[in-house]
């Protein structure tokens, strides 16, 4: 473990990853900073493994819905890292630039009530009735779950990602780079 002094907390690299987390590595945790970062704490990585799975891979919402989820949540986190990993993982899904640079003002349509919810989550830790009422209507009862979980979700990432300054994995830095949104 190193020092608890948050300006010295890094992500880890190959060459001082945990054993006890190695099979966790060449997965999801190696690729990407934050979870890298998240490797100090072994057991809260390993844990984490199965919500990720379901919150990034198998929510009820769908890739595009659960995006604009996510990128509401990074906008009203101020997580910069949050914010250009999910462009560049909107982009891959065929969002176009406008519908994601939406999200940060006042979105249409379905994206304008997920932000409703997500900004909801943020500023009172709940849905009023009416609102997730709405949500169920449109996305399903079991979808209403997942946005709650996901905002939940990325709002500890977040918090992980700018208590530690986790810097922007270069591949991501470098296509927001090249394609400014």
């Amino acid at each position: 473990m190193t020092s608890t002094d948050p300006d010295t907390i890094s992500p880890l690299t190959d060459g001082n990853w945990p054993d006890e987390i190695a099979d966790l590595r060449e997965g999801f945790a190696g690729a990407l900073n934050v979870y890298r970062t998240m490797a100090h704490h072994p057991e809260l990585l390993r844990a984490w493994a199965p919500l990720r799975q379901h919150i990034v891979k198998d929510s009820t919402l769908g890739a595009q819905n659960s995006e604009i989820v996510i990128l509401r949540t990074g906008v009203r986190l101020g997580s910069s890292y949050e914010w250009a990993h999910h462009v560049s993982r909107a982009r891959a899904l065929g969002m176009g630039d406008d519908r994601i640079k939406a999200v940060l003002a006042t979105p249409e349509g379905d994206d304008a009530l997920l932000a409703q919810a997500v900004d909801a989550i943020i500023d009172h830790q709940k849905l009023p009735a009416a609102l997730e009422r709405r949500l169920a209507e449109v996305f399903g009862q079991k979808a209403v779950f997942d946005i709650i979980a996901t905002v939940g979700f990325y709002t500890v990432l977040g918090t992980i990602l700018m208590t530690y300054d986790v810097p922007v994995d270069d591949k991501i830095a470098a296509e927001i780079e090249a394609n400014p949104l």
